[in-house]
C-alpha cells in the first residue's frame, strides 16, 4: 500500500515541473524523503515559493525559477534526467472559459515543450497530469478510460490535447509517456484563496475565519476526491510501469464518491461550527454533475493501491490549515 515500498537507484535524478504548485511541491517533498535527487522548475505564476521553501536547505534538492514553454529552457531542464514528472499547468474549468488562449499556450505549448526535450535527452519516462475533466458530458459512472463525451470547457481540451501528443510520442519517437487523469486531488498546500479556489481547502478556510462557504449548485453533485498522497503513489509507480503501457491514460483516484453537500457538513462537525450555513449559488459554466472512477487500469498496469481513504486526507488536511492559515 502506498509508495513506501517503492524503491529506484540512488543515482535515479527527477524533474518535477510545476514544482513549487500544490501537487507539484507534495511530489517534490517525498521524493527528498526517499533520499532522491529533485530538479524543480516552476514559473510561479500558479506556483508559490512559500510551498518549497521548507526543501530549499535539501542537497538533493534545485530550484529553478523557468518558463517551460521556452523550449531552450525544457532542453537544459532535462538533460540528465530520467524520469520527468510533469505538474506544470493552469487549472480551473471557470478560469479556462475567460482566458481560453492563455491556457492554449501554458497547458499544451508547455507540454509539448518539455516532452519534446525528453525526447531528445533520451528521458526514461514522462509521466503527466491529466485530468477528469476529459470526460466531458459522458454521463455513465464509474469514468473508463477509453469511455469519453463531448468535453465541456478549454480546460479539458488541452488535457485530451496533452493524452493524444502523449500517445504520439510513444508510438512514433518512442518516448513512454503516461497520463494520469486525476480526479479532484485535495491535500496539504492547496491554495484555499481566490475566486477558482478548489472546495475543500475553500470551505476549510471559510470555517477557520467563520464565514459562509458558497456552493455553486445546489449540492448534490458528486465528486472522487483523492488525497495528494495518493496521488504521489500513482507518479512514483507510473515510473516503474512495465514498458508496453506506455502511451495510455490511467483514472487516479480513491474510487468513490462524496456529495459536496455532505462535506460540507462533514467539515463542518470536525471544525465545530455547526453555527454556520453554506450560500449556494447558480452552477458554474463547465462543470460536471457526477464524478466517480473506475481505477482499475492503473491498479493493473503499476500496482496503484490508494491508502488514504477521504476520511483520513480530510483529518490530515484539516490539521495542516489550521497551522498554516
Amino acid at each position: 500500500m502506498g509508495y513506501q515500498d517503492v524503491r529506484f537507484d540512488s543515482s535515479t535524478t527527477f524533474l518535477v515541473t510545476g514544482g513549487a504548485g500544490f501537487i507539484g511541491s507534495n511530489i517534490c517533498g517525498a521524493l527528498l524523503r526517499m533520499g532522491l535527487a529533485v530538479r524543480c522548475v516552476d514559473n510561479l505564476s500558479t506556483g508559490k515559493m512559500e510551498n518549497i521553501n521548507e526543501l530549499m536547505g535539501n542537497s538533493g534538492f534545485s530550484f529553478i525559477l523557468g518558463d517551460i514553454c521556452d523550449s531552450a529552457t525544457a532542453f537544459s531542464l532535462t538533460s540528465g534526467v530520467d524520469f520527468v514528472l510533469h505538474q506544470a499547468a493552469w487549472g480551473s474549468v471557470p478560469k479556462s472559459i475567460k482566458q481560453p488562449l492563455d491556457y492554449e499556450e501554458i497547458n499544451i505549448k508547455g507540454t509539448l515543450s518539455v516532452m519534446e526535450a525528453s525526447r531528445f535527452n533520451k528521458v526514461k519516462k514522462f509521466i503527466y497530469a491529466s485530468s477528469s475533466s476529459v470526460y466531458g458530458d459522458e454521463a455513465n459512472l464509474p469514468k473508463k478510460e477509453g469511455r469519453e463525451g463531448s468535453l465541456l470547457s478549454p480546460y479539458a481540451i488541452t488535457k485530451k490535447t496533452n493524452e493524444e501528443y502523449g500517445k504520439l510520442y510513444s508510438s512514433i519517437y518512442g518516448l513512454e509517456t503516461y497520463g494520469l487523469r486525476y480526479f479532484n486531488v485535495f491535500g496539504k498546500k492547496q491554495n484555499p484563496n481566490g475566486e477558482y479556489a478548489a472546495v475543500i481547502p475553500r470551505f476549510i478556510s471559510c470555517f477557520i475565519k467563520d464565514e459562509r462557504p458558497t456552493i455553486y449548485g445546489d449540492g448534490n453533485q458528486t465528486r472522487d476526491f483523492t488525497y495528494v498522497e495518493n496521488v504521489i503513489e500513482a507518479n512514483l509507480k507510473a515510473c516503474l510501469a512495465p514498458s508496453h503501457n506506455a502511451g495510455r491514460v490511467f483514472n487516479i483516484a480513491y474510487g468513490a464518491q462524496e456529495r459536496l453537500i455532505d462535506i460540507f457538513y462533514k467539515l463542518r462537525k470536525l471544525m465545530g461550527k455547526e453555527h454556520i450555513e453554506p450560500l449556494f449559488e447558480q452552477g458554474r459554466a463547465g462543470d460536471i454533475k457526477h464524478s466517480f472512477a473506475d481505477i482499475s487500469n492503473a491498479s493493473e498496469a503499476f500496482g496503484y493501491d490508494p491508502s488514504w481513504t477521504f476520511s483520513m486526507g480530510i483529518n490530515d488536511v484539516i490539521s495542516w490549515y489550521k497551522s498554516n492559515l
